[in-house]
């Protein structure tokens, strides 16, 4: 591809040691954090689809939704209250960004785990005990606060857990408990949704509580790093003790000692820097810089985030029933776990590029489709009535889109920024790039259902567009990570194309293939 590059790092260390039990059990507990963000995404698009939950406390909406007031179908559910409930979380995530960074650099990765995990065990009590809409609020601005300090920290500790050879497998874990989560709220709103007595959208609220204790109690049992020990000043013999643990091997002594050089060249590149937050913005950090801004911007325009958010509120616009629009959430629930399964497979095989490159090509054509097809049904007017034959089309068209995602810019977009930077500036990149993806998040749920309402079909051809674009940044700009270990992915960057004139060629002995 013209201007891509697929790096092989042939000097890259085969460190001793083997995929230990305790790091599976480690990994699988921090990506849990992905349950309760998937968790999240996926139940409050269930809830505001539910009459029970609208009519106390959105009735303008109810009213809307139940043909009291007239409402063409592309503006059924357009109401900023009721956006603002379901995209308050985000909102709340991207303002504990920058703390978050601090306690995940200051006090490790760990911590900022179970800080995350307690607040959100808060948010969802108050949002399952809500008698007005306040305490709805409130409890999710106490939701994101907690979604805020775990996708901060999770990323790094599954990044810096895994050997290098893994490390795209295990990172992947996390957006396959995101989608888990999405999967397992979507289950659950089409069973609560049946209650009789009104009841149902607390429990499926209350729920959340469930991740968010698996975090927190197998969090307590875990180390922190390798990485954040040194970073904080452990003893060798803490460090090392740990380390064994991890590898499963009494022979860690190279691999202590490349962490150990890369933190005292993450501590001098501090020391060289007044403040060390503003060293990320050196000209040496401008290809990570462009990453971590531009991946997560991207992987929240390519439309994803309406789909899971809003799937049955989606679904209910097009025509389908309370029921059939909850259980076709279930069905594109399903793909994507099933399709985040495929990346876990196959991302430290082939690659990242490659999986970038053809999930772009299958959103980009399922979105022009799946817009045409609204366009050719309801028009601008936005009033008809759909036959089964159109639904099951756009169920299936709609399935292929979010398989695509789940397999390229949905765990990539975590793995990738999680894994480029090097230790001086990694929890402060982490933390634009979680700021970013909140923002965007925050954005996109906030204006979704008023822009469904203004461009109608448009929309869909809008999200087409922003797919192409960053399909073809990809395709240009982002070399290949496979492999590389964390340490040495600065030769990454100064053997790119383009972004070698921004980053020095440091270490001209270890030789890096642009192939």
């Amino acid at each position: 591809m013209a201007g891509g590059a697929a790096v092989v790092d042939s000097s890259s260390k085969a460190y001793p040691g083997r995929m230990t039990a305790f790091v599976i059990f480690a990994s699988l507990v921090a990506a849990c954090g992905g349950l309760m963000l998937g968790y999240d995404i996926g139940i409050s698009g269930g809830v505001t689809a539910m009459s029970s939950f609208l009519q106390p406390f959105f009735p303008d909406v109810y009213r809307k939704e139940q043909g009291i007031v007239s409402s063409n179908q592309y503006c059924k559910f357009d109401s900023h209250k009721l956006t603002f409930f379901t995209s308050s979380l985000y909102l709340a995530a991207l303002l504990v960004q920058w703390p978050a960074s601090y306690s995940t650099s200051k006090h490790g990765r760990k911590l900022s785990i179970i800080i995350g995990a307690v607040i959100f065990l808060l948010g969802a009590a108050f949002n399952a005990a809500a008698i007005h809409v306040a305490m709805l609020y409130i409890g999710r601005l106490l939701l994101g606060l907690g979604v805020g300090f775990v996708i901060q920290a999770a990323p790094l500790y599954l990044s810096e857990m895994a050997p290098s050879k893994s490390r795209g497998s295990l990172n992947t874990i996390f957006q396959l408990m995101i989608t888990i989560g999405i999967l397992l709220a979507n289950l659950v709103n089409y069973a609560t949704n049946k209650i009789q007595g009104g009841w149902g959208w607390r429990l499926s609220l209350g729920l959340a509580a469930l991740p968010a204790a698996i975090v927190l109690l197998g969090s307590i049992s875990l180390p922190d790093t390798p990485n954040s020990m040194i970073e904080r000043g452990a003893s060798e013999e803490d460090v090392k003790k740990n380390l064994r643990r991890i590898r499963g091997t009494d022979d860690v002594h190279e691999e202590y000692q490349d962490l150990c050089d890369a933190c005292a060249n993450a501590s001098k590149a501090a020391n060289n820097n007044n403040n060390n937050k503003l060293a990320i913005f050196q000209r040496k950090y401008v290809p990570q810089m462009v990453m971590t801004f531009l991946i997560p911007f991207f992987q929240q325009l390519t439309g994803i985030n309406v789909i899971m958010f809003y799937a049955p509120v989606l679904f209910q616009t097009l025509g389908f029933g309370n029921d059939a629009s909850l259980m076709s959430a279930v069905i594109t629930g399903l793909v994507n776990v099933a399709a985040t399964g495929v990346a876990f497979l196959v991302v430290d095989r082939y690659g990242r590029r490659p999986l970038f490159l053809e999930g772009g090509l299958q959103m980009l054509l399922s979105q022009v489709i799946i817009g045409s097809l609204i366009w050719k049904v309801f028009g601008v007017a936005g009033v008809a009535s759909v036959s089964k034959g159109y639904a099951y089309g756009i169920v299936a068209l709609i399935c292929v889109y979010v398989a695509g995602f789940a397999w390229s810019w949905g765990p990539l977009g975590w793995l990738v920024p999680s894994e480029i930077f090097p230790l001086e500036i990694r929890s402060t990149g982490q933390g634009i790039n979680a700021t970013i993806n909140m923002l965007m998040t925050f954005v996109i749920g906030q204006v979704f259902l008023s822009l469904l309402c203004a461009t109608k079909f448009g929309l869909f051809f809008i999200f087409a567009f922003f797919v192409l674009s960053m399909t073809l940044f990809v395709a240009f700009f982002l070399p290949e990570t496979k492999g590389i270990p964390i340490e040495d992915m600065s030769k990454v960057w100064s053997q790119h194309w383009f972004w070698r004139r921004f980053v020095p060629c440091e270490d001209s002995t270890r030789r890096v293939e642009m192939v």
